[in-house]
């Protein structure tokens, strides 16, 4: 209790606030936010170097491509490509729906903020800077509570991945893999538990808020999560049905680019094939890069059993993460330098920058 009131009084808090004081005038400058900038924007490219340029198969992907881009397979990848906004718009309007009740934002201001989640989750760990993006376009004394919704968003979107990943795993297992019935039914039953208790976890978010309160390091957040409090069920269940929405077209553009490779699964064993490797790698929370790892170790087991074209299935599997990680992520670096990091972070109230 002595350290806590000597860290209270005036003289000791004077004292903080004049060592902090050169460390804010730095963040005021113009030029520190323009480093800062810069330095996301090295970090971001070193990246897609270091993953795109620099693989070591490079060159045969392109030579892969450039294989299959006839007439006749063209139209596979066009189809992807024009589905990829729509992609990008449900997870807009997803975000829109939970983000309303903290700060009514309007559609391209949102738009702006998912891309800019998307570059910032290129290069952070398990995809923080998706959150870090999305607050940059909110009033900063909102930032806690839009990490909040957008806790929410994801975890609608991990439903989703969940519900329908399981029922495409059942499917895949029972048509390729020799496995006895009992112990499919076991894992249809384990899933089926898992779906039903993240709903319930789903549908009465507000519980969180006593759970934080009763944990000492957490406590002090609860206030950022009284917007739990203000979601109904038809809200949430407007976002749950953009995230399904959403889990559709990029299962479609999945299956679009296998066609495109030469990957002729059917189609209920592409779907399927497809759900599995969404469940597998959505398993384990990594960041985008790494993500592109396992899922192509998943896609070779997967997609093997269709095709003894390796190259075909890393094509596949790259062309769709290039679609939609990297592309969006380099408009969202574009954004990057519209708007103030620093005062779109709350470390200054004015605006003389």
């Amino acid at each position: 209790m002595g350290i806590i009131r000597w860290l209270n009084k005036k003289s000791v808090r004077q004292k903080g606030k004049n060592i902090l004081r050169p460390f804010y005038r730095l963040l005021k400058n113009k030029r520190f936010n323009l480093f800062l900038k810069l330095f996301i924007l090295i970090a971001f490219f070193y990246v897609i170097y270091d993953q795109v340029f620099a693989r070591e198969n490079i060159q045969e992907l392109w030579l892969e491509f450039q294989s299959n881009f006839t007439k006749k397979n063209a139209w596979w990848l066009i189809i992807a490509i024009l589905l990829m906004p729509l992609n990008w718009i449900l997870e807009t309007l997803k975000w829109k729906v939970l983000i309303q009740k903290i700060e009514k934002i309007p559609f391209l201001k949102a738009f702006k903020g998912i891309f800019l989640g998307v570059a910032l989750s290129v290069f952070t760990p398990n995809r923080i800077g998706e959150y870090g993006g999305r607050i940059l376009v909110v009033k900063p004394e909102n930032n806690w509570k839009t990490v909040v919704a957008t806790l929410v968003s994801s975890f609608s979107q991990q439903i989703a991945l969940l519900s329908l990943g399981v029922i495409g795993l059942i499917i895949f297992i029972h048509l390729y893999i020799d496995i006895d019935v009992f112990v499919l039914g076991g894992i249809g039953l384990l899933g089926i538990a898992l779906i039903l208790f993240m709903l319930l976890c789903y549908y009465n978010v507000h519980l969180a808020i006593p759970i934080f309160n009763k944990l000492p390091y957490l406590r002090r957040f609860t206030k950022h999560m009284e917007v739990l409090e203000h979601y109904n069920s038809q809200e949430l269940s407007k976002a749950l049905f953009y995230a399904l929405l959403r889990y559709s077209v990029y299962t479609i553009q999945y299956y679009l680019i296998l066609k495109f490779f030469g990957i002729h699964a059917p189609l209920l064993a592409g779907i399927s094939g497809i759900a599995t490797i969404f469940l597998l790698q959505t398993s384990i929370p990594l960041p985008a890069i790494i993500d592109l790892f396992v899922r192509t170790e998943v896609a070779l087991k997967i997609w093997g059993i269709f095709t003894d074209n390796e190259i075909s299935i890393l094509a596949s599997t790259f062309g769709l993460w290039f679609l939609n990680i990297i592309i969006p992520a380099i408009l969202g670096m574009i954004f990057i330098f519209s708007i103030n990091i620093t005062q779109s972070l709350g470390v200054f109230k004015n605006n003389d920058t």
